[in-house]
């Protein structure tokens, strides 16, 4: 697979909302978002799956790699615009080494929608 780094992406990062009583959720307020635009990466489609429960859902994977020796402040909960559409960080973000230095960084995305 052959990949250029020709797309530029927005990396959202969200606070965590805190209760009324000062109590720190587990929630992010989107709204209040901090946003960094990244360019020059690859998303490309991953895996998609479908599930016909009570409601049909859709959930396409999608993965972002950056160039060698590139890495991203993105974390599991963030989420990343791209190719038009919001997608959320699933899992931890893969930090790849070659020789005991960092080489490139790889994320799994998702979309969920129904």
């Amino acid at each position: 697979m052959t990949l250029h780094y020709t797309q530029t992406v927005v990396l959202l990062r969200a606070p965590f909302i805190t209760d009324r009583y000062g109590n720190t959720t587990s929630d992010r307020d989107w709204d209040r978002s901090t946003r960094t635009t990244v360019r020059r990466v690859s998303v490309q489609p991953d895996t998609s799956a479908e599930d016909t429960g009570d409601r049909p859902v859709v959930v396409t994977g999608w993965r972002l790699v950056t160039r060698t020796g590139v890495d991203l402040d993105l974390a599991p909960g963030d989420r990343v615009v791209a190719l038009g559409r919001v997608l959320d960080v699933d899992g931890d973000v893969a930090r790849w080494t070659l020789g005991g230095r960092h080489h490139h960084t790889e994320a799994r995305l998702k979309e969920v929608s129904g």
